[in-house]
């Protein structure tokens, strides 16, 4: 007799027997009770979660020839329940979408929708993978949706609904099957090895139950690959060796390593999971849940059930969360997802893991930027002195605390002559408050008037752009906030251009400009670029120049 794979064999025969999709199977069980059956219904979940198995057990329940009407037990003994299970009854028609994509089928389907059930109550189509029908396809499949025939009932299942046109969507019952827990495929995988009397380690059904991320049909492929290669106790020894998977301890001691930023141990652990026929993205994949089981019980202080590991992971994972810090273990969990496609298209694949290793390893020698703001502003900031300061009063000399940074400004009676003595060192002692720009500019100025408070600077006709840009986006009221802020006496600013001494001067005529000597292109260029107001705009947008064009070359 040929030997029938678990998956197949432990199938689920009725809604109670499914595992982890109580709320679908719930309310499937309702619609019967309470006869609000829909024509159409869409399955969506992920692969092995039980899409097909629970479309099986809907059309058995409604087609069952023990009872006289649909129920929520079906028997799983008639001829119409046998044939359903085995997928060869001629009322339920499983159809599977990616070979049967094409108009033709459909309309086929339709064809045939119209001729009542041989024997059961319903004529049911199940689609598979429904997503895989081209747009005519699902296009002729509307119009018998929308309205069916009272004996069909359509039942589809995908893994990709994004792919389903919404017209299809629209006209179905959607039900979401979620990824079956751990805990849940634990025991469902030793309620099976104890039917099929195998003997097997503990440790073994958590390891198995967390690589079938969410699918029992995954869980029990592995575990039948397990069993046929073992006639004895099922070991977790077996599995590494077996199966292909990482060597925990190897794994462990390669965090370890990283933790305690031994560069050199870090790529001799790397070396040595590589030399076992480990891959690259095998070693990323198998370092991202590691670190996960560290994030979550860094995070929740070992108190929380959300982790399935064994006794002996446990005490690992508890030596190895002493050498992290959470914001740690966050940054490389990110790094090793973003880095994970990288190397998986890069024929330098070990060199990128590597670097990300040493990385990871090195991390006290390098600083994210919070860190280097934070270092910046806790330094201290340097001020240059006066030159020429007024003489101190006396209570100044007896001050013993005052310090270089200290600024000396007259308490009264600022004049002209004194900040025209003084304006760049001024600037300078505001220059955090002034910012870059505003700084760059007013160095280019000069103070002309400075009468009861009234502040007028003067700037080159050549300058004016730079005279717009600090009247510009409030610019001259944070001017004059920092001025205040050194001293009360300061109460308006103003700016202004100095007169253009060129102006009265009688223009050349056209044969004078040609007796004038021409510049180069150099100094044409070099010109431009230190004009000031050039300069300015380039501060203000944090730009560089190019390219120099003529308006005749434009």
């Amino acid at each position: 007799m040929a030997y029938t794979v678990l998956a197949r064999k432990y199938r689920s025969q009725s809604f109670d027997d499914v595992v982890g999709q109580d709320p679908v199977s719930q309310t499937l069980k309702n619609a019967i009770k309470t006869g609000r059956v829909a024509h159409a219904f869409l399955f969506v979940g992920t692969r092995g979660v039980g899409k097909t198995t629970m479309a099986r057990i809907l059309a058995k329940a409604l087609n069952c020839l023990k009872t006289d009407a649909p129920t929520i037990e079906p028997c799983c003994k008639c001829q119409s329940c046998i044939a359903i299970n085995t997928g060869e009854d001629i009322d339920v028609i499983e159809i599977d979408g990616a070979s049967n994509n094409g108009v033709e089928q459909v309309r086929e389907l339709r064809q045939n929708a119209i001729y009542r059930p041989a024997r059961g109550r319903y004529k049911i189509y199940i689609i598979d993978e429904v997503h895989m029908l081209s747009v005519p396809a699902f296009n002729a499949l509307l119009k018998i949706l929308e309205e069916p025939p009272e004996h069909v009932k359509f039942i589809f299942a995908t893994t990709e609904p994004n792919k389903v046109i919404p017209t299809i969507q629209s006209r179905c019952q959607r039900f979401d099957f979620c990824n079956i827990g751990p805990v849940q495929i634990a025991q469902h995988l030793k309620f099976v090895l104890k039917e099929e009397k195998i003997k097997f380690e503990d440790d073994l059904i958590i390891h198995l139950s967390k690589m079938a991320n969410g699918s029992m049909r995954d869980a029990l492929s592995l575990l039948d690959r397990l069993i046929s290669t073992c006639n004895g106790t099922l070991t977790v020894n077996l599995l590494e060796e077996c199966l292909g998977c990482p060597d925990s301890e190897k794994i462990y001691n390669l965090i370890e390593n990283i933790g305690s930023s031994d560069a050199v141990a870090t790529l001799q652990s790397t070396d040595e999971l590589i030399t076992t026929g480990m891959s690259e993205v095998q070693i990323v994949d198998s370092l991202i849940d590691n670190m996960r089981d560290l994030m979550v019980f860094k995070s929740t202080a070992g108190k929380a059930n959300i982790l399935i590991l064994t006794e002996k992971q446990k005490e690992h994972i508890a030596q190895l969360a002493e050498k992290f810090d959470l914001a740690a273990l966050v940054y490389n969990i990110t790094t090793l997802e973003k880095m994970r496609w990288t190397i998986k298209n890069s024929d330098s694949a070990r060199a990128l893991l590597e670097a990300c290793m040493l990385r990871f390893a090195l991390s006290e020698h390098f600083l994210n930027v919070d860190q280097l703001l934070k270092q910046i502003k806790s330094m201290p900031t340097l001020k240059k002195k006066l030159t020429n300061p007024p003489q101190p009063t006396t209570a100044d000399l007896d001050d013993q605390s005052a310090t270089a940074a200290d600024i000396n400004i007259p308490d009264s009676n600022i004049d002209l002559q004194y900040l025209k003595d003084n304006w760049n060192q001024l600037l300078d002692n505001i220059s955090e408050e002034l910012g870059k720009v505003a700084l760059g500019i007013l160095k280019l100025v000069k103070p002309v008037s400075f009468e009861s408070g009234n502040l007028t600077v003067e700037f080159k006709p050549a300058d004016k752009m730079s005279m717009d840009l600090c009247k510009s986006n409030g610019r001259a009221e944070n001017i004059l906030r920092a001025f205040k802020n050194l001293s009360e006496q300061f109460r308006h600013i103003d700016f202004a251009t100095e007169k253009d001494a060129d102006s009265d001067k009688p223009k050349a005529s056209s044969e004078q400009k040609e007796q004038l000597p021409q510049k180069s292109g150099a100094q044409l260029k070099n010109g431009l670029i230190n004009d000031p107001a050039v300069k300015a705009v380039l501060m203000e947008f944090e730009a560089t120049v190019t390219d120099i064009r003529s308006k005749e070359e434009s």
